[in-house]
């Protein structure tokens, strides 16, 4: 775990201007049973879910499979599903290349399908403390592998970056669609 954040980090936080606290005029009003990403804290929260997750490769192959998984919910992103590292089919993924860094969760390495370079998904070996209970667990990319929950196919996230999981029960507009740059 990584103790403690940079004051540069710290200054970089303190610049966000949409918190969850009110929602913006041009946000989807969520009907019954959704939730809207504006309303969303960020810091992100980390919130259990018990829902059946199930991520399968391009080929059919089960990846990972569990009913215990964490959300992670940011303002103006659909939640991105974090999978305990013993949900993961042992030998179903390796280390791929490359890492990028969240300002609030740290330095993230990606994974990929076994026997393959192309990252499917992410995880933080060793977060800021804010995620440290987390350290280890994985997201993925659900225009990369089929993700379901509860048995509904999970929409990426645009952007090409971005990892969130869009579901009937969130509502948007999402961070990564034309014109969210500056969200």
């Amino acid at each position: 775990m990584t103790d403690s954040v940079p004051d540069w980090l710290r200054a970089a936080r303190d610049k966000w201007t949409n918190r969850g606290t009110s929602r913006p005029s041009f946000a989807v009003d969520p009907g019954p049973g959704q939730e809207s990403v504006w309303d969303y804290p960020r810091p992100p929260a980390v919130v259990p879910d018990d829902r059946s997750v199930e991520v399968h490769d391009h080929d059919g192959h089960l990846l990972a499979r569990t009913a215990r998984t964490v959300r992670v919910l940011e303002t103006s992103h659909p939640p991105a599903f974090y999978l305990p590292a013993d949900s993961i089919v042992p030998g179903a993924l390796d280390v791929a290349t490359g890492s990028s860094h969240c300002e609030w969760k740290g330095r993230a390495e990606y994974v990929a399908v076994a026997g393959s370079a192309d990252p499917v998904g992410w995880r933080y070996p060793s977060p800021y403390a804010e995620f440290a209970d987390h350290a280890g667990w994985v997201s993925f990319y659900p225009d990369r592998v089929r993700c379901t929950v509860d048995g509904e196919v999970v929409r990426p996230q645009a952007g090409g970056f971005y990892g969130g999981w869009i579901t009937d029960d969130v509502v948007g507009p999402f961070k990564g669609e034309p014109g969210s740059q500056g969200w």
